[in-house]
C-alpha cells in the first residue's frame, strides 16, 4: 500500500523511494526553490529580479486540479480506479505566462516566453511555418490562469514587485539585442528549473556536479607548466618569438575587457598564448571561466589534448559531436549540458547556434558565458553568410554580460567598421584591441615559407603538369579544393601516395594523419594529395606544399603546414606553391575566395612572398566586398526591429534558419571501418542486439561520412545501404551491407560498388 497525500497536498513531482513509497515534491517549495536558483544564475548580468519571477510563476499552471490529477495518475501516485487511464497531457505552462502579462503589463511578455517555452523551447509570437503554437494564441486562453487560481496559490508565489533592474542596459531603448537577454533570462529559468527538479527526483545524479577547481588555482598549474616547457626548449628564434607573444598575453589579461584580437602566424603559440591571455584576465577581471571555440572537431581534440596535459582531466569540458566515449566521465557528460566547467572546448557550431537557439536543451548553459572569456580560434572561419548576426551576438556578449572575447588567427579577418559594400554592407566592431605588440613585426620574425605562383595566376595548369613536379619531391603536400580534384590527381601520383578526404570516415582520417607524421619525423619520401581538411589546425610539418588556388586564408593555412616547426634549420625557407587548377573552385563563397585572392596576387604582387597582415586585410575587404547578404538566410529580421520593441520575438522560427552547418541535403552513412581501436561491423553489431547508447552511438560517429541525398538515396537504390535495426525495430540510421562500398585508400566510393551478392545484412 503507498501512503496517501492530504486532500490539500499540491505536488511539482513525485518519486518512488526504495522502500516503494511514493515521495512528492511540494510545488510551493519547488517554485521558491526554482525563483531563489534562477534569480542567483541571473545575477552576473544584473537581472537576478526578473530571473526570480520567472522562476517562481513558471509551472503556476501545475496548480490546476487536472495536472494535480494527472501527476498521480502518470506516478501511479494516488491512482483512482475511478480514473484508470486518466486525462491526457496537461498544459501546465500557460497559466504562469498569462500571470506574468496581467501582473506586468508589456513587459510581462518577456518573462511569458520563458513560462510558456520552458519545456518546449522559445516560441513564435505570431504563427508561421515553426512547429509549435504561437505565443499570442496562448495568452489569449485565460481559463488556463483561472483554473490555476481554483486552487489558491500561496500568496507569496502570486505576488511579485516590478522588476526594477533595467536589462542590457536597457533594452528598451533599443531593440538589437533584446533576442539576445530573454535567451538569457530563459537560459537561467530552464537550468535552475531542471537542476531543482534533478535534486529532488536523482539526489545521487545531482551530487556529481559541480567542480571544485578556480582559474586562480589554474593560473598557478599553468604558470607550472609553462616555465617547465620553456625551460626544456632549445633556444631557438621560433622559441623567443614564442615567448615574447607569450608575455604580450599576458601583460594584456590587465586590459579592460572587451574585445581583442590575437593575430601569430602558425607556429607563434597561439593556442597557449591565448590561455594565458584568458587566464590573466578572468583572475583580474573576476571572470567565471574561459570557452575555447574552434572551427572543426579535428581541431578541438588536439586542443583539448593540450589543455588536458596542461589543467587535468576534470577541468576541462570537451563538448562536440565527435567526442571519445573513453575519455566522458559521469561529471563530464553532466556538464555538457550547463557548461558549469571552468575551461570549455567546444565548436562555433555548438556555441552560435545554441546562441540563437529556441530548445531548452541548447539555451540552457547560456547563462554560464555572462562573465566569460571567449576565444574563437580561427576566426577566420566564420561563415560570411552568417557573419551580421554572429558580429551582432558577440556586441551583445561583449557590452550587457560582461564577455570578453578574443579573435584568434594567423590571418586576421577585418571585422572592424563597416564590412561590405552597397545594400549587403553592415556595421562591424568599433574598437578591437590587438594584443601583439607588433603584429607586422612578429609576421615577418615568423616567415618560414615564401609563397610563389606556377606562372601566370590567370592561366589553368593541368593535374599532369602538377603531378610530374610532386613526383619529383620526396616530402610534399598538395591540398585541392574538391574531392574530385584530390582523386584525379592523386591517380596520376606514384604507389603509396596518401589521399585525404572527407569521404574517410573521422576514425579513418586520424590514423592515416598519425602514420604519415611518423613518416615524415622519421625522413622517409611522404606524398600527399588532400582536400581542405588538412588546412586547420591540423599538427604536419612538409618541406613543400602546393596548393590550388582559393581563398587568400585557405592559401595561408595550407601555408601554416609548411616548415611549421622550422626543421629546414635558420634562414632556409619552406616553399609553397600557388597553381590554378584545371578547373575553378566551385561556385559561391568558394569561388568568391579565389576570385579575391587571385586579385591581391595580381595588384599587389610585392605582398605575396611573405603574406602579411596587410595582405590579408586588402584580401578580407575584397572578399566581403563580392559577398551577397551577411545574413542570407534573414535571422536577424526575425529577432530584431520593430517588433522586437513590442517584445514580438519569433525565436522559433530564427532557431530553424540559423543553422551553421546545412544539413538539409545531407545524409549520414556508417561505414565499416576497423581501426586499432574498434571495428565498427562489431559495433553495428552491439546497436542491433542492444539498441542504441551513449558509448557505441559516440564511436559510431567516428565512422560515419556525410553525403549529398541524391548519392545516398542511389546507393541506397543499389543496396549498397541498408537501414539498421535494433531490439524494438528501425533506428533510422544507415550502414554500409557490401564489402566494397568502402576503400582503405579513398573511404567512401559514391559511384557505389558491384553487387556481390555476399552482402552483410544490416
Amino acid at each position: 500500500m503507498t501512503r496517501r497525500l492530504g486532500e490539500n497536498a499540491v505536488v511539482a513531482h513525485v518519486r518512488q523511494a526504495e522502500s516503494g513509497e511514493w515521495v512528492p515534491h511540494a510545488l510551493a517549495d519547488h517554485l521558491r526553490k526554482v525563483g531563489a536558483l534562477a534569480g542567483s544564475f541571473a545575477e552576473p548580468f544584473g537581472n537576478g529580479d526578473w530571473a526570480t519571477l520567472a522562476g517562481r510563476w513558471h509551472d503556476l499552471g501545475k496548480f490546476k486540479a487536472a495536472f494535480q490529477s494527472y501527476i498521480r495518475d502518470r506516478s501511479g501516485y494516488e491512482r483512482d480506479e475511478a480514473e484508470e487511464g486518466g486525462p491526457g497531457k496537461v498544459d501546465h505552462t500557460a497559466a504562469g505566462a498569462i500571470h506574468a502579462v496581467e501582473q506586468l503589463g508589456p513587459p510581462g511578455k518577456i518573462l511569458a516566453y520563458l513560462i510558456a517555452g520552458h519545456h518546449s523551447g522559445l516560441p513564435d509570437w505570431y504563427k508561421l511555418d515553426a512547429p509549435g503554437r504561437a505565443l499570442s494564441e496562448r495568452l489569449a486562453e485565460r481559463r488556463h490562469l483561472e483554473e490555476a487560481l481554483e486552487q489558491a496559490p500561496p500568496n507569496e508565489v502570486l505576488s511579485g514587485t516590478r522588476p526594477q533592474s533595467l536589462p542590457c542596459g536597457d533594452v528598451f531603448a533599443g531593440t538589437e539585442h533584446v533576442h539576445l537577454w530573454v535567451r538569457m533570462l530563459f537560459s537561467c529559468l530552464v537550468d535552475a528549473d531542471f537542476l531543482d527538479t534533478e535534486s529532488f527526483m536523482d539526489p545521487a545524479r545531482s551530487s556529481q556536479r559541480g567542480a571544485d577547481h578556480n582559474l586562480t588555482q589554474l593560473r598557478t598549474q599553468f604558470d607550472r607548466y609553462m616555465e617547465s616547457k620553456q625551460a626544456s626548449a632549445p633556444d631557438t628564434l621560433v622559441n623567443r618569438l614564442r615567448r615574447e607573444v607569450l608575455a604580450d598575453c599576458r601583460v594584456g589579461g590587465a586590459l579592460a575587457p572587451g574585445l581583442f584580437s590575437l593575430t601569430v602566424p602558425t607556429g607563434g603559440g597561439k593556442t597557449l598564448a591565448s590561455i594565458a591571455f584568458a587566464l590573466e584576465h578572468a583572475v583580474a577581471h573576476g571572470k567565471r571561466r574561459i570557452v575555447v571555440a574552434i572551427p572543426y572537431t579535428s581541431i578541438i581534440e588536439q586542443t583539448a589534448d593540450v589543455l588536458r596535459d596542461v589543467f587535468g582531466e576534470e577541468a576541462v569540458l570537451e563538448h562536440h559531436s565527435n567526442l571519445d566515449p573513453d575519455r566522458e566521465t559521469v561529471r563530464s557528460k553532466l556538464a555538457t549540458e550547463n557548461w558549469e566547467a571552468p575551461i570549455v572546448v567546444t565548436t562555433n557550431v555548438q556555441l552560435f547556434e545554441s546562441l540563437f537557439a529556441a530548445r531548452t536543451s541548447a539555451c540552457r548553459k547560456l547563462h554560464n558565458l555572462a562573465d566569460a572569456v571567449i576565444v574563437l580560434d580561427e576566426a577566420q572561419m566564420l561563415p560570411p553568410e552568417f557573419l551580421k548576426p554572429i558580429v551582432s551576438v558577440l556586441k551583445g556578449l561583449t557590452t550587457h554580460f560582461g564577455v570578453t572575447a578574443v579573435l584568434c588567427t594567423a590571418t586576421q579577418p577585418a571585422l572592424e567598421a563597416r564590412i561590405g559594400k552597397e545594400q549587403a554592407a553592415f556595421e562591424g566592431f568599433t574598437s578591437v584591441t590587438e594584443l601583439v605588440r607588433d603584429r607586422d613585426a612578429l609576421a615577418g620574425k615568423l616567415r618560414r615559407v615564401t609563397i610563389e605562383t606556377r606562372g601566370s595566376i590567370d592561366e589553368s595548369n593541368q593535374w599532369n603538369e602538377i603531378a610530374t613536379e610532386l613526383s619529383a619531391c620526396e616530402q610534399v603536400m598538395c591540398v585541392v579544393n574538391t574531392r574530385r580534384d584530390c582523386r584525379e590527381l592523386h591517380a596520376l601520383l606514384p604507389p603509396g601516395t596518401i589521399h585525404l578526404s572527407a569521404l574517410m570516415c573521422g576514425e579513418h582520417r586520424s590514423q592515416v594523419i598519425k602514420a604519415l607524421k611518423e613518416r615524415l619525423h622519421q625522413g622517409q619520401p611522404v606524398r600527399v594529395v588532400s582536400t581542405q581538411l588538412v588546412e586547420a589546425g591540423v599538427d604536419i610539418d612538409f618541406p613543400v606544399v602546393y596548393r590550388a588556388l582559393a581563398g587568400l586564408d585557405s592559401i595561408a593555412q595550407a601555408a601554416g603546414r609548411c616548415n611549421r616547426e622550422g626543421r629546414l634549420g635558420e634562414g632556409r625557407l619552406g616553399k609553397v606553391v600557388v597553381f590554378a587548377p584545371p578547373r575553378p573552385a566551385p561556385l559561391g563563397l568558394l569561388r568568391k575566395g579565389a576570385d579575391a585572392a587571385k586579385q591581391v596576387f595580381r595588384c599587389f604582387p610585392e605582398l605575396v612572398p611573405e603574406l602579411p597582415p596587410a595582405a590579408f586585410r586588402k584580401y578580407f575587404n575584397l572578399f566581403y566586398g563580392s559577398v551577397n547578404s551577411f545574413d542570407a538566410k534573414g535571422v536577424m529580421s526575425l529577432l530584431d526591429g520593430a517588433d522586437a520593441r513590442s517584445f514580438q520575438i519569433q525565436f522559433r522560427s530564427a532557431a530553424r534558419k540559423f543553422q551553421l552547418i546545412d544539413d538539409a541535403g545531407q545524409r549520414a552513412i556508417i561505414v565499416w571501418y576497423k581501426g586499432t581501436r574498434f571495428s565498427t561491423r562489431d559495433l553495428i553489431d552491439e546497436l542491433k542486439r542492444f539498441g542504441p547508447h551513449r558509448k557505441v552511438m559516440r564511436r559510431l560517429q567516428r565512422c560515419t561520412v556525410n553525403v549529398p541525398e541524391r548519392a545516398w538515396a542511389s546507393l541506397r537504390d543499389q543496396g549498397a545501404i541498408a537501414e539498421l535495426s535494433g531490439p524494438d525495430g528501425a533506428l533510422g540510421l544507415w550502414a554500409q551491407c557490401v564489402p566494397e562500398l568502402y576503400d582503405a585508400t579513398f573511404g567512401l566510393r559514391l559511384e557505389g560498388p558491384a553487387f556481390q551478392g555476399d552482402e552483410f545484412i544490416c
